[in-house]
């Protein structure tokens, strides 16, 4: 009785994954399969956002590598790989998408940001440097008012002693 509940139980504790279906492609080159391996990095899945095609099991990455392994049998160029996804699903598909005026943004956005942190990092280090290197200093009727309220304190204080 043991032994079959602890068979039982060791059948239950199986990863689910481990009876999910797998997709194995064959490629007669190694060469082919190494450009199928880059495309599954470089592409990015349409329903999963920040996953590429090697790192989710959506229907849709499925298809498209169902595809990508047709087109390289194909004997598809690199660039008539990319411009079939694109032309399907967008410049969203590349993880490294073409400068062009919508992508803009993306290209140039950290630099200029990097731009403006540095420059604010070097204006406040300005500031600070004039700011310790300035020598202090009152105007001419700065130092008659101080002059005028150190005698009264100095009167005050005679006062008060005698």
């Amino acid at each position: 009785m043991h032994k079959l509940l602890l068979i039982l139980w060791l059948l239950l504790m199986l990863p689910y994954q481990a009876m999910a279906a797998i997709d194995v492609y064959d490629f007669p080159t190694d060469d082919q399969r190494k450009r199928y391996q880059k495309f599954l990095e470089e592409l990015r899945c349409p329903k999963c956002k920040n996953n590429n095609l090697a790192g989710t099991n959506s229907e849709i990455a499925d298809d498209l590598r169902r595809e990508l392994h047709k087109m390289v049998l194909e004997g598809k160029t690199d660039a008539e790989i990319i411009d079939f996804m694109v032309s399907r699903y967008g410049d969203f598909v590349l993880y490294r998408p073409p400068v062009q005026g919508n992508t803009i943004v993306l290209w140039l956005g950290p630099l200029v940001f990097l731009v403006i942190g540095l420059g604010t990092v070097g204006w406040i280090v300005l500031r600070r440097r004039r700011l310790l290197t300035a020598e202090p200093g009152l105007t001419e009727d700065e130092q008659k008012q101080l002059a005028a309220i150190l005698e009264a304190e100095k009167a005050d204080l005679q006062k008060s002693k005698n």
